[in-house]
């Protein structure tokens, strides 16, 4: 299966897994809440190497959930990162689909 292939977990609904990759699930959580994160930032606060995080930004910005801006800050190069409405609506579907999940099939049913 590819990252872009929703998958399909048992009475849990779809689980989109651009979304639920962990390293791109704490990503988008963290630009959701703030305006923009500047690459560094969250290279430091999820405990990525640059490669890593550029790699899973590629994979979240191909599939319209986040927005790249580059810029400067002085003379120093800076890369920012905001999530967008279809990235936002993609996060609060996966947490409802982990919510299901969690709720387990007896509530589910209900």
């Amino acid at each position: 299966m590819d990252d872009s292939e929703p998958c399909r977990v048992s009475g849990a609904g779809r689980l989109d897994e651009v979304v639920h990759q962990r390293n791109r699930l704490a990503i988008l959580a963290v630009v959701d809440e703030v305006s923009k994160a500047e690459f560094g930032f969250l290279q430091d606060d999820l405990d990525l190497t640059a490669g890593n995080l550029s790699r899973h930004l590629e994979i979240l910005e191909t599939a319209g959930f986040i927005a790249i801006e580059k810029g400067y800050h002085g003379r120093r190069p800076r890369t920012w990162v905001r999530i967008t409405r279809a990235g936002r609506t993609a996060l609060r579907a996966e947490i409802a689909a982990l919510e299901d999940l969690l709720r387990g099939p007896a509530r589910r049913s209900r």
